[in-house]
C-alpha cells in the first residue's frame, strides 16, 4: 500500500500585500498556489518523469528477454529479483535517510540507475545479451529503488504546504504514466529496438536526478541523537516508533492481507481469464480502465479533505471488491472495465489519504524508517500472492480464488472500519 510521494516550501513567501490585492481570488486558486510552487514544479517533474520511464521498463525487458529465447519464467525471475531487493532493503534505506541527507541519497540512487540502465541499454544494442547480466543489473535497480524511496515521505512536505494536494497530482501523474507508458515502449520497440527504451529510462533518472538538485531547501534542524545512536540503534528505534502507532501498524497488518489474497493474485489470474476469452486487447482495455479510474480518484481526494481521512478512505476500499468480482463472475468486458474503474477512484482515494497521513502524522526526523517499514510491509507481499496464485487457481479454480479476493476486499475494508485508532485519526493539515 505504499503509496506514492510529494512536497511543502517555495511558494510559502508571497507578500500579503499581494494576496489582498486579488480580492476575487476562489478558494481553488489559493490551492494552487498552496501547491505549485518552484519546489514542487521540480519535484512533480523529477517524479512523473521517471515513473513514465518505470511503466516502460517490463515492456521493454519482456520483449527484448523473449527477443533472444528466453522464457516468461526468465522474465520473471529478473522482475522478481529486482523486487525482491527492494523489499529486502528499503528499511535499511529508511534508516540512511533519517540518519544523512535524504535528497542526496535520492539523487545518488538516481545516478547508480543511469549507468545500470545505460549498460542494459548497451547489451541489448550491441546483441550482447546474458540473463544473468540482466538479473544483475534488476537487483542494482532494486536496490537503488530501497534508497531512494524513503526519502519520498520526508520531501513531499517539504516541497508542498498542501501535501494532500501533492500526493493527489501526483497519484494522477502515475496513473497517466501507467496508460501512457506501456504504449509509448510498444510504439519505440517497433519502430527501433527494446535497447532504444533502455536509452529512455536512462535518460527518465538523469532528469529526476538533475530536478532534484535543483530543489531549493531551508536546511533540517540537526539530529542531536544521529552523532550518539549506532546504525542498529536507529533501526530499532523506527522499529519502536512503528509499533507505538497503532493506527499505521494495524493497517499495514491488515493491507498485507489484501496484498496478498486480492492484488497480488489479480494481475496473473485476470490476464489467465480476459486474455483467452476477449483477446490482449481486451485485456489492455481493462488496465486502461484501472488506470483512469485511478486518476479520477486522485483528482476527487485532491478536492475532498476529509476530517477523518482514513474513515473516508476505508469507505473506498470497499469498492475495490469489483475488480476480482467482475473478472471472477466473467462478466462483459464493458462490464469489467466499468468495475474495474470504479475500483481504480476507491483505491486512489485510500491512497491519497493514506500518504497524506502517514506524512502529517509522523515526525520529520523518523518520517523515513517509518515509510520504508510501510512499504515493506505491503510491497513484500505482492509477490508472495503473485506465487501462490498460480497453486491456488489449480486447486480452487481461478474464478473462485478471484472472488475469494473480492471477499477479502469487503473484509478488509470492514476491519480498517472497525479499527478505532485508524477511523477516528483526526487530518493535520
Amino acid at each position: 500500500m505504499s503509496s506514492s510521494p510529494s512536497r511543502r516550501e517555495a511558494g510559502a513567501t508571497a507578500p500579503a500585500s499581494a494576496a489582498g490585492a486579488l480580492p476575487g481570488r476562489d478558494a481553488a486558486a489559493a490551492s494552487e498556489d498552496r501547491l505549485w510552487s518552484a519546489n514542487f514544479r521540480l519535484y512533480f517533474t523529477a517524479r512523473t518523469v521517471a515513473m513514465l520511464g518505470d511503466t516502460m521498463l517490463p515492456v521493454a525487458l519482456s520483449a527484448g528477454l523473449l527477443s533472444y529465447g528466453y522464457s516468461a519464467g526468465d522474465i520473471g525471475l529478473v522482475m522478481a529479483a529486482s523486487t525482491a531487493c527492494f523489499a529486502g532493503l528499503v528499511i535499511f534505506g529508511g534508516v540512511f535517510a533519517d540518519r544523512f541527507n535524504a535528497r542526496a541519497m535520492m539523487i545518488g540512487a538516481d545516478l547508480v540507475r543511469v549507468c545500470s540502465q545505460s549498460l542494459a541499454a548497451y547489451l541489448f544494442l550491441t546483441h550482447t545479451v546474458r540473463l544473468w547480466e540482466v538479473a544483475v543489473i534488476a537487483v542494482v535497480n532494486g536496490t537503488a529503488a530501497a534508497m531512494f524511496q524513503p526519502g519520498v515521505a520526508s520531501t513531499v512536505p517539504r516541497v508542498a504546504r498542501d501535501v494532500q494536494g501533492a500526493n493527489a497530482v501526483t497519484r494522477t501523474a502515475e496513473s497517466t504514466a501507467a496508460l501512457l507508458g506501456p504504449a509509448f515502449a510498444g510504439v519505440l520497440i517497433g519502430l527501433t529496438s527494446p535497447g532504444a527504451v533502455f536509452v529512455v529510462h536512462a535518460s527518465t533518472y538523469a532528469t529526476s536526478a538533475v530536478c532534484l538538485v535543483l530543489l531549493r531547501l531551508s536546511p533540517l534542524p540537526p539530529r542531536v541523537s544521529r552523532a550518539v545512536n549506532t546504525f542498529r540503534t536507529d533501526l530499532v528505534e523506527g522499529w519502536r516508533e512503528f509499533r507505538a502507532r497503532t493506527w499505521m501498524w494495524s493497517v499495514i497488518v491488515v493491507w498485507m492481507v489484501f496484498m496478498v489474497c486480492m492484488v497480488g493474485p489479480f494481475t496473473p489470474l485476470a490476464a489467465g481469464q480476459i486474455i483467452p476469452a476477449h483477446g490482449a486487447g481486451a485485456y489492455g482495455l481493462v488496465n486502461s480502465a484501472l488506470g483512469g479510474g485511478t486518476a479520477i480518484g486522485a483528482l476527487i481526494a485532491m478536492r475532498w479533505r476529509a476530517d477523518l481521512p482514513l474513515r473516508a478512505g476505508s469507505i473506498a476500499v470497499f469498492c475495490t471488491c469489483l475488480m476480482p468480482l467482475s473478472v471472477g463472475l466473467a462478466l462483459p468486458v464493458a462490464a469489467i472495465c466499468g468495475c474495474v474503474f470504479v475500483a481504480g477512484v476507491g483505491s486512489a482515494f485510500w491512497g491519497v489519504n493514506w500518504a497524506t497521513s502517514v506524512q502529517t502524522q509522523v515526525p520529520g526526523d523518523i518520517l523515513n524508517r517509518i515509510h520504508a517499514y510501510e512499504v515493506a510491509g505491503s510491497v513484500a507481499m505482492v509477490p508472495v500472492g503473485q506465487a501462490l496464485a498460480g497453486p491456488a487457481s489449480a486447486a480452487f479454480g481461478a474464478a473462485h480464488v478471484l472472488l475469494a479476493g473480492s471477499v477479502v476486499a469487503l473484509s478488509v475494508a470492514a476491519t480498517l472500519l472497525a479499527l478505532p485508532p485508524v477511523r477516528n485519526l483526526r487530518a493535520r493539515r
